[in-house]
């Protein structure tokens, strides 16, 4: 008889508990997979998905408004933000079941509950106890709000997906892209928006172009953002609305606050630290290049150990685990040169280092373009696009590439392959663009920012 349940148990059906599990039992291995919420995680069911489709909503304010420079008449519009969230909503039910199906189809057991470790070994589901072989936790982060008076009366992203009413007047809290994505969905959708930073700058770990440059054009659309304070105070006052006080005296009374100030590994009340798992300060599991915590037998993969938060990133470290453990395939995952997108309006793109970054380690040529989208020559939005390459100056090899425009994800993810493959910026020179567009820009920047190798 088998010694164990399972040979695999998998806290955790996010987007890298759900990989390691899929193709860890098309291996042969046997698989069950726990779950408290909904399969799918917070990508599918409380992230990238659900954010990215209000984003598409918020769009086509700005859609309406630069119509009229085509020639199109557009009359009243208006926007049901009831209907928006129940597509949503409908939209993430159907990729919750297709999320089942594929479970299914691949063998792994769904344990619907809350999976405690109660030895290295086993895991306690529903008042039921199943061991295994190997144990991978995936439970993904968790937003943090601080410990202020009132932060009872706040939101977070998790709730905001799913508000009843859109706000009139919200304040986010928080400079990073969770808020600053928000921050347009709501403006866009017609609510007041006022952002607050406890820096001087928003997006702290972007390359400084692209935080000046998000800054200007989100301050354009009427999103005001306050720099170097923060909350003191949260009351709820007898109309419903809320008073904030902020640290330098001023009080706003707004409809809803929302904070956005980081997210924390979800580590708590799942039997880690009985079962002897490492944790860092922050609660993030401790793994090796193996995806392997300090106990042979268990293994973490995604935003549970605190690495690169991204949902691909998730997918790929629980696709290296099941290769490795399962296929007989060893395996471990380059982190370096992962893109990444910011879904402002409007967007981010980027890929390696930012000139912060680069300066560290090399000498440095920097090229940089600012120009009006061909769109908006009739449209007539204030509108810039910014894009900038970071080229090591002794071995002409580009380090990074960051832009802010539309499509701006899109562009990258090809320069992306670029930069896995070592391209130099003679060979960005060398490249033909596709005219008219803006991603050509990346392949006709000839001269650098003067002197930028000495700055």
């Amino acid at each position: 008889m088998a010694k164990f349940d399972y040979d695999l148990i998998t806290i955790g059906a996010g987007s890298g508990g759900v990989r390691a599990s899929r193709l860890s039992a098309g291996y042969g291995g046997r698989v069950a997979a726990v779950e408290e919420s909904r399969v799918g995680g917070t990508c599918v069911m409380r992230g990238c998905v659900p954010k990215k489709l209000l984003v598409y909503g918020a769009h086509y304010a700005d859609h309406f408004e630069d119509a009229a420079g085509f020639g199109w008449t557009v009359g009243d519009v208006s926007h049901d933000w009831g209907a928006l969230v129940a597509a949503k909503d409908k939209e993430l039910d159907r990729l919750e079941q297709v999320y089942h199906r594929m479970f299914k189809d691949s063998g792994v057991s769904l344990l619907e509950g809350h999976g405690v470790l109660s030895d290295p070994h086993t895991v306690d589901v529903a008042g039921k106890s199943y061991t295994a072989d190997k144990i991978l936790v995936g439970v993904g982060g968790w937003p943090f709000v601080p410990d202020i008076p009132g932060r009872e009366h706040t939101i977070t992203s998790n709730e905001a997906l799913d508000l009843k009413e859109l706000p009139g007047h919200i304040l986010i809290v928080g400079g990073g892209y969770i808020a600053l994505e928000f921050a347009g969905i709501f403006k866009a959708l017609g609510s007041k928006v006022d952002v607050l930073v406890r820096t001087g700058t928003i997006l702290r770990g972007f390359d400084h172009d692209v935080c000046g440059t998000v800054s200007e054009e989100l301050e354009k659309k009427g999103i005001a953002i306050h720099r170097d304070c923060a909350v003191r105070s949260i009351e709820k006052r007898d109309d419903g609305k809320f008073s904030v006080m902020v640290d330098h005296g001023e009080e706003m009374i707004v409809d809803q606050v929302m904070y956005a100030t980081g997210r924390n590994p979800n580590t708590k009340g799942i039997g880690l630290e009985e079962a002897g798992v490492a944790m860092n300060d922050k609660g993030a599991v401790v793994v090796d290049e193996w995806n392997r915590s300090n106990v042979e037998n268990i293994f973490a993969v995604g935003d549970v150990t605190d690495r690169v938060n991204l949902t691909p990133v998730a997918l790929n470290e629980g696709r290296v685990f099941a290769e490795t453990f399962f296929n007989n395939n060893p395996m471990t995952l380059d982190y370096t040169n992962i893109a990444s997108a910011v879904f402002t309006q409007p967007t981010v793109g980027t890929v390696g280092m930012t000139e912060e970054q680069a300066r560290k380690d090399h000498t440095v040529k920097i090229y940089v373009s600012r120009f009006k989208a061909m769109k908006h020559t009739l449209s007539g939005r204030d509108e810039r696009i910014m894009m900038k390459i970071i080229v090591d100056k002794e071995s002409d090899k580009v380090l990074g590439c960051h832009m802010v425009g539309d499509d701006s994800p899109e562009v990258i993810q090809g320069l992306a392959v670029a930069l896995k493959c070592g391209a130099t910026k003679a060979q960005f020179d060398a490249t033909i663009g596709i005219h008219p567009t803006a991603a050509e820009e990346f392949v006709t920047m000839r001269d650098a920012v003067p002197d930028s190798a000495d700055v």
